[in-house]
């Protein structure tokens, strides 16, 4: 047996002074009615089956009362083992937007077949926040959000053209998504404290970084708790580049200044990047195949981290009892309130 709140059993010690008080006004209304003298008319004031009935009233009061404080203290008996409401995980979806994903080595090209693999990794998650890190040269960083619908709208309407600034910089991706993660759970509480939910980065690019460290923001990462999946998107060959213009139509292949072809591939440097970055973390690097990019496999270990985040919050909660003592308090009260306290004398005064 225990109690959702004890404290409460302290009112229990009130009704001896309740006792206290209605045995004295008992005794006050005994002397008043022996000034009177005993007659025909007051004797049935003072009688004694008159004078239990009002005790038995009383003693119903103090007994409703002490079952209602109890049930109040929320006695809990026995146990079980439930699931607490599910908070899911978080998800930073850090896409490179480069015009190099533009390269159709990968069916009908890498930024939109990423795309769509992204998709459908959406319309899979049930309760975990997705934020977004569109990158490029810089990033733009987008809420996180349980509204996949809106995170959808933000992969539709983005392309490589929309970006502000040219090249491939991973490294400030990586820090862009560690900081929408971080702003999204400051001062977020879950049942037993602070928000530890696990936290995830998935990042698609084709891995030619132009600047920054990426290896140096991994360990930023890392000591964030956040595990960084990274998928890299390419052929190992070398594929040239489409340009389009501004409305959006082909106008062949980028090319340097001297005519040749600005080519790009997933070299086995990138993949080296790309894997040590998902190590670091605790990740895990995939390469996209032939007709994908990698989603697929990511989604397999999103699901084991999921498993792993509801098992966590498996707990042993105690079985409320408070209505076994809170019916019969209402009743034992509901019973003092309609029986007539001179009922007794009313009946004596009718046989008279």
């Amino acid at each position: 047996m225990s109690w959702a709140d004890p404290e409460v059993l302290w009112l229990l010690a009130l009704l001896p002074a309740a006792v206290a008080a209605f045995s004295w006004n008992a005794s006050r209304r005994q002397r008043a009615t022996e000034r009177f003298g005993k007659s025909a008319t007051v004797e049935p004031l003072i009688a004694g089956r008159a004078q239990w009935w009002r005790i038995t009233r009383a003693a119903l009061m103090i007994a409703g009362a002490a079952f209602v404080i109890v049930a109040f203290a929320g006695p809990q008996y026995g146990s079980r083992t439930r699931v607490l409401r599910k908070h899911g995980i978080d998800i930073v979806i850090a896409l490179d937007f480069s015009k190099s994903m533009l390269a159709r080595d990968v069916h009908p090209s890498r930024i939109k077949r990423a795309k769509a693999e992204l998709e459908r990794l959406l319309s899979d998650l049930d309760g975990d926040r997705v934020g977004l890190v569109a990158f490029a040269g810089d990033a733009m960083a987008f809420p996180m959000t349980v509204d996949y619908s809106a995170v959808r709208l933000f992969l539709r309407d983005l392309g490589p053209m929309d970006m502000p600034v040219g090249g491939t910089a991973i490294g400030k991706a990586l820090i862009a998504s560690k900081r929408l993660i971080e702003s999204s759970n400051a001062g977020r509480v879950d049942d037993n404290g602070p928000d530890r939910r696990s936290k995830v980065v998935i990042l698609l690019t084709d891995g030619e970084d132009h600047e920054g460290d990426p290896i140096t923001a991994a360990e930023e990462l890392k000591t964030g708790g956040i595990k960084v999946y990274t998928v890299g998107i390419g052929s190992g060959s070398g594929e040239p580049i489409p340009s389009y213009t501004a409305d959006g139509l082909l106008t062949g292949h980028m090319k340097y200044p001297d005519g040749r072809l600005v080519m790009t591939s997933l070299s086995p440097e990138n993949e080296n990047t790309l894997q040590e970055i998902a190590s670091i973390t605790g990740g895990r690097y995939v390469r996209a195949e032939e007709g994908t990019v990698g989603v697929t496999e990511i989604r397999a270990e999103l699901a084991k981290l999921q498993a792993s985040e509801r098992k966590a919050r498996r707990v042993t909660v105690h079985e409320n009892r408070f209505a076994l003592a809170l019916l019969p308090g209402f009743l034992l009260l509901l019973l003092e309130a309609i029986l007539p306290e001179a009922w007794i004398v009313r009946r004596r005064r009718r046989k008279a």
